[in-house]
């Protein structure tokens, strides 16, 4: 089974002094409390046979365990432990730097994470969406116990934390062990919680050219919306009929997203893949490519031209097609308690309760080709979009180009 803390306090909530803490204090959590030492708790973990972990995203910071059904009360008390009761010592806050700055050096080899963030930069520069997870290397440098415990004493609130679990796990054990564990510290809080901090869209760009890599990659972007926004399924549904598409892809022109009929006919690019990311009050929706140099200009025309059809002439076979995939596409990654367990606690912090999968299937089912050419309509067409784009890309089109091909495209 697995079990795990779903935060509410992720990068978004840092300004730029304190932008890497919720990372760092990930990195702190397994290092020893006030009761086992880090050798007590990888010891304890191993001889359970269990899994110990913790992600942070902008938005929330999840640690979890997988172990043993019978094992659910001690792995809600380690969970218990290791958020209440960190020590967070001076010796291990200085090892766990360099381990950050050598995780840094690993995320800049991994190029789809980098353009990413580039997009965030310039999709929403100027905010707290805009910095990435792990922060600059300065503040790596000098973040402190201080500025640890001050993100804990003002996030780690009660209302923010959602303790889920799935697998073989009865429903009153948790809640006993939750009481148990958790007091009255998950009802009670004290203080006012932040507020989440506004974050605007931008269209804009981010190019860094490089003509020695060998291919392109590129991200384009407009503004979505957030998680629990009536627009979502039908953007959802718009995402899943620009689908994706990698070389490796048998199927040609037997494909059913018409953009991988195109790419594959044309040899426009690599692989595609489309995206649509949201937080609590905005999204973004898009399209990551990768190209060679030649073809990054008629690529992106295909993509801009075919985000153009979605505004005005998708039909209804084809979004019968990608409702019934992405109906089929969350089914299947719900295949575990791994991804349950993730699902219960994302979706507790993002609406306040589990979504049931028939009503999210009928929602889905709500949606016909007329939907799908308004809602995009209203998000795609005439906006402009945030563009991050990385490697050979002289031939990248300039950014006034790329805005007006967001109303029509001349043939």
């Amino acid at each position: 089974m697995k079990v795990g803390l779903w935060i509410d306090a992720g990068s978004r909530y840092e300004n730029e002094k304190n932008n890497g803490t919720a990372h760092f204090l990930e990195h702190m959590a397994f290092k020893g409390t006030k009761k086992r030492t880090q050798l007590d708790l990888e010891l304890e973990i191993e001889n359970m046979g269990a899994h110990l972990n913790a992600y942070t995203s902008r938005e929330q910071t999840v640690y979890y365990a997988k172990a043993f059904s019978k094992d659910l009360p001690r792995a809600v008390e380690i969970l218990a432990d290791i958020i209440q009761n960190s020590t967070l010592g001076e010796a291990e806050i200085e090892r766990e730097r360099g381990v950050i700055l050598r995780e840094m050096q690993e995320v800049e080899t991994n190029l789809q994470e980098v353009v990413f963030d580039y997009l965030h930069a310039t999709a929403y520069q100027n905010t707290a969406l805009g910095r990435t997870i792990l922060g600059p290397t300065e503040n790596i440098k000098s973040i402190n116990r201080k500025d640890l415990v001050d993100y804990i004493t003002t996030h780690y609130k009660g209302p923010r934390i959602v303790l889920a679990a799935a697998g073989g796990v009865c429903h009153d054990e948790l809640l006993e062990l939750a009481k148990f564990h958790f007091g009255d510290s998950l009802c009670a809080h004290k203080g006012e919680i932040p507020a989440l901090p506004p974050c605007k869209f931008t269209g804009s760009e981010i190019r860094v050219r490089d003509d020695k890599m060998p291919l392109a990659h590129l991200a384009i972007a407009v503004e979505a919306v957030g998680w629990a926004h009536p627009d979502t399924i039908c953007l959802m549904v718009a995402n899943t009929l620009i689908g994706n598409w990698d070389r490796s892809f048998g199927g040609g022109m037997n494909l059913s997203s018409k953009l991988a009929q195109l790419t594959c006919h044309g040899s426009l690019c690599h692989s595609f893949q489309s995206f649509n990311t949201s937080y609590t009050d905005t999204g973004l929706w898009g399209l990551y490519m990768v190209c060679e140099e030649a073809t990054v200009g008629d690529m992106l025309h295909a993509v801009q031209q075919e985000w153009m059809r979605l505004c005005t002439n998708v039909t209804e076979s084809e979004v019968a097609r990608a409702k019934n995939l992405l109906k089929t596409n969350m089914l299947l990654q719900l295949d575990g308690s791994t991804p349950i367990c993730e699902d219960i606690g994302r979706q507790m912090l993002c609406y306040n309760r589990r979504i049931p999968i028939p009503e999210l299937e009928a929602r889905i089912d709500a949606v016909n080709a007329e939907m799908v050419r308004e809602v995009c309509t209203k998000y795609i067409y005439d906006k402009s979009p945030a563009i991050a784009a990385l490697g050979p890309i002289e031939r990248l089109p300039d950014f006034n180009q790329i805005c007006s091909n967001m109303r029509w495209i001349q043939d």
